[in-house]
């Protein structure tokens, strides 16, 4: 395994000093030394991994240096127009170093949505004309891998990309941490959630944790998962397939259950769902202030008021809780408010360490909630 504050250095050797995008779990161990020791005005969390090309982007104009854009393998697809379009070679000719954390590897057992990912990650970055290497977990072949990939972006002005595969950084704890504004968890929040739901309304979950709790807090109350959609992948996606769903099926109250990192990435979706006019629709958003099931690393969502951008978006009705107590307050209110409600619920980072994951397949999934949906 390579050490965090091994491989931090030895890009600082090669004059990469700007690290810009979405925190992975394969790469939770560089992202959070990252973030303990890089001045901030040079770390930036992106809402997603396209803008943070655009960060890099901007970057290298104003200084003509190395930046390093940081992903998973899924966002991936966030980058092309931004990468293709502008940083490539026929275009701009942009020199930066894309960390990407290889999901769902060929070999390597993962979760459902991250299996195809894995399959075309290499292709993908040979069909878009992106010269990479695959770090090795030696550190003097990781040493040479690194010159060699920042002198080709810098002598090329191209991307490059640094491939990561499960296990490669060795375990780093991030060390800054924001202050909690309560005790109260997002489990704590689904379980109030579902508990005041009644059996004809409808769930659509974001990708991560939030999922997770809700597939295991109804089967512990001995309830079906056919109301529930599991967005077990798509981060940020979530609301529009709820607002999807919400259009076609007007009689019934279509609930998505949101998290702040994810709301963030494609923030415009409020804007669409804000205009919908659509009564039934009801959007939730959980805030821990961080891309909790990644590594914990923040999001500003903590910093801006959700509340008041879904207000100014069209949402009829929208309310920060940051108690339980406001949450008993406001939660009906939302519920029988006509229009597209928003909701958000400040709660504090962490999860269960036993929680588990959904034991029915995707498709599984998809068919029952298909099947609900048409009684």
């Amino acid at each position: 395994m390579i050490k965090a504050s091994f491989f931090y250095n030895l890009l600082k050797e090669h004059g990469v000093e700007y690290f810009t995008g979405v925190p992975d779990s394969l790469l939770k161990s560089f992202c959070a030394y990252v973030s303990d020791y890089s001045p901030k005005s040079n770390h930036i969390i992106a809402a997603n991994e396209g803008a943070a090309v655009g960060l890099a982007l901007g970057y290298h104009l104003a200084t003509e240096k190395l930046p390093m854009v940081y992903m998973q393998n899924s966002g991936l697809g966030n980058t092309v127009n931004p990468i293709l379009s502008l940083a490539d070679k026929d275009v701009y000719s942009i020199p930066m170093l894309l960390l990407v954390g290889w999901r769902g590897e060929p070999g390597e057992k993962d979760e459902p949505q991250h299996v195809k990912q894995g399959k075309v990650t290499v292709a993908m970055l040979e069909a878009m004309g992106i010269p990479y290497e695959i770090i090795d977990s030696d550190e003097d072949k990781v040493a040479a891998q690194i010159k060699k990939a920042s002198k080709l972006a810098l002598d090329s002005s191209i991307p490059v990309a640094l491939v990561i595969k499960k296990g490669t950084f060795d375990s780093y704890t991030l060390k800054a941490n924001d202050d909690v504004v309560t005790t109260y968890k997002r489990e704590d929040a689904v379980k109030k959630i579902v508990d005041r739901l009644s059996s004809d309304d409808v769930v659509v979950s974001t990708t991560g944790m939030a999922s997770r709790e809700l597939f295991e807090y109804r089967k512990a109350k001995g309830q079906s998962h056919r109301a529930d959609f599991l967005t077990v992948g798509g981060m940020g996606h979530a609301s529009q397939i709820a607002l999807g769903i919400a259009g076609q099926k007007k009689e019934r109250n279509i609930i998505c259950i949101d998290g702040d990192g994810a709301a963030l990435m494609h923030l415009g979706s409020m804007a669409i769902s804000g205009q919908s006019g659509l009564n039934n629709f009801k959007h939730i958003v959980i805030n821990n202030g961080a891309h909790d099931s990644v590594g914990g690393q923040p999001t500003i969502a903590n910093d801006i008021c959700l509340d008041k951008i879904a207000k100014g978006c069209g949402y009829t009705y929208a309310k920060c809780c940051n108690s339980l107590e406001d949450f008993e307050q406001y939660f009906s209110d939302f519920m029988e408010n006509k229009g597209p409600a928003f909701l958000e619920v400040k709660v504090a980072k962490g999860n269960r360490k036993d929680l588990g994951r959904p034991t029915t397949s995707p498709q599984e999934n998809k068919f029952a909630f298909i099947g609900n949906l048409k009684r």
